[in-house]
């Protein structure tokens, strides 16, 4: 079969019977291994191929696109750039998606390689088409359009070649296709800004940012809420954030979220912009955003004590994340008795429906109640055993109960809050102190499924790495909990069986 296939690829610029030929080429190219094909890449005239994929025929199109697609794994993206640069700009324009797909897939792996990536920006019109691509219809091909590009910004000529050159019309021409192509272009200016901040430098001064701001200040609320997720992911970096704070965006973020209350259609928008705070706390300094912008805190609440299940989730999620580090919790713990009240609520909606709503706050109290070890001083074992006891009457069963009910996502997450505060010693001795909680916790027949028994398996682990464990559980329950460790997560205890002699 390599033979055959060898002595096809060959001759396959002559293919007497196209089809035929080709079902048979394309069995045996994938029976052959990289190496044999990468030997004889020289020998093989892939433009031939090339030429096959210009026909009105669906079936030969998609045979010499799966023969492509093996061959040119073996071939090195510099010999494909420098050999096959019109296939490949041709294979853009192409009508049918699998070939744009190959084409691209082509072009991603070209722009990881740094000689082949510079033929691209040796090449105008194949880079352009790159752009082009962008819009295209298949989201697949945009993507990987995204990616290339996003790729060949990180050297500083494909900067200059995408933002400082005739290739920056191409972008707004392309920006002007659609809504949603727009928006594909200031994910592409996200990501490239978020690289460094001579990138961003080269994205600002393009005037792209500009827009993309203009469009959160903006009155479409739709709009607001589709760019406010683009402002947040510049955020994420240092650059990003000194951006922002210097180009005043992160007070007009913060005095739209002050007029929300007087638009009837801020629920659109509000959740991002909540959402834009949280995360700017928890990557910056959650004590100086929520003193700065106190606004941000209010809100949060507000949004928590009311009785919209969707802005109740935005807010809890926004809760998790302001009080995933101890700087987080110490600012939630300044609100005092108003913070109490809602960690009562959160309990409460801990468990009553909707379920999804219920696995948020489940998630969030995790979140809120985990302290790494080298931070448990005694005043923050004390924050977080209050918080515990504001939950619920009787918390510690509260999420037992949950973790015994037939829906493995609460079940799960339910075991994720014993496993936050398993390494606290005033959970421990709660545990102890519960009847048959123990028990529960090294009995393996309770968890029916893979999620559940790694999710058990984390708990016992939290629990015997703690250095309280021992001289808290006795010495019993921590050998039965170590043992039940090293076993791992799915030990399943033999059974013997005795043969009767006699027995059916």
């Amino acid at each position: 079969m390599a033979e055959e296939a060898l002595e096809l690829l060959a001759r396959v610029s002559r293919l007497e019977e196209p089809l035929e030929e080709l079902r048979a080429l394309g069995v045996a190219v994938q029976a052959l291994p990289l190496s044999a094909l990468r030997e004889r890449a020289s020998d093989i005239r892939l433009g031939s191929l090339f030429a096959l994929l210009n026909v009105n025929d669906r079936e030969q199109v998609a045979l010499c696109v799966s023969i492509l697609e093996r061959f040119l794994q073996a071939v090195d993206p510099l010999y494909v750039i420098q050999n096959f640069r019109e296939e490949l700009q041709k294979g853009l324009f192409h009508s049918d998606d699998s070939v744009k797909l190959l084409t691209i897939a082509q072009v991603g792996r070209i722009v990881e390689n740094s000689d082949a990536v510079r033929e691209i920006l040796n090449n105008p019109e194949l880079l352009r088409q790159i752009i082009y691509c962008i819009g295209g219809e298949k989201i697949a091909v945009a993507k990987e359009a995204i990616k290339s590009l996003s790729r060949i910004a990180q050297t500083q000529d494909g900067l200059e070649a995408l933002f400082a050159s005739s290739f920056l019309v191409d972008m707004k021409n392309v920006m002007a296709t659609s809504d949603v192509v727009r928006y594909r272009v200031y994910e592409l200016v996200v990501e490239i800004s978020s690289v460094s901040a001579d990138s961003l430098n080269y994205c600002a001064n393009s005037g792209l940012i500009s827009e993309l701001i203009e469009e959160l200040t903006g009155d479409d609320v739709l709009v607001r809420a589709t760019s406010i997720e683009m402002v947040t992911s510049l955020a994420y970096t240092k650059h990003g954030r000194q951006y922002l704070a210097q180009q005043g965006i992160i007070d007009k973020i913060s005095n739209i979220i002050i007029g929300a209350d007087s638009d009837p259609f801020s629920g659109f928008y509000l959740p991002g912009f909540v959402k834009f705070f949280g995360n700017l706390a928890i990557v910056d300094s959650p004590q100086q955003i929520c003193e700065r912008y106190p606004i941000f805190m209010e809100k949060v609440f507000g949004m928590a004590e009311g009785h919209d299940p969707t802005m109740i989730g935005v807010a809890v999620d926004t809760l998790a994340i302001l009080g995933s580090n101890v700087e987080g919790k110490q600012v939630l713990q300044k609100a005092g008795s108003r913070f109490q009240q809602l960690l009562n609520r959160i309990g409460h909606q801990a468990k009553n429906p909707p379920a999804e709503l219920r696995l948020r706050c489940l998630d969030a109290i995790s979140s809120l109640l985990y302290l790494p070890p080298d931070q448990q001083t005694e005043d923050l074992l004390g924050m977080t055993e209050s918080w515990f006891a504001a939950l619920s009457s009787q918390p510690l069963e509260l999420f037992r109960s949950i973790s015994t009910q037939p829906f493995p996502d609460l079940h799960c997450g339910a075991l994720r809050v014993f496993t936050a505060i398993a390494n606290q010693p005033w959970a421990q001795k709660l545990m102890l102190d519960s009847p048959g909680f123990v028990e529960y916790i090294v009995d393996r027949s309770v968890e029916p499924d893979k999620a559940s028994k790694d999710a058990k398996y984390e708990l016992v682990k939290a629990l015997v790495n703690s250095k309280t464990i021992a001289e808290i559980f006795g010495n019993q329950y921590y050998l039965r909990l170590r043992a039940y460790l090293h076993e791992g997560p799915y030990y399943v205890k033999a059974v013997s069986t005795t043969a009767v002699e006699g027995a059916e």
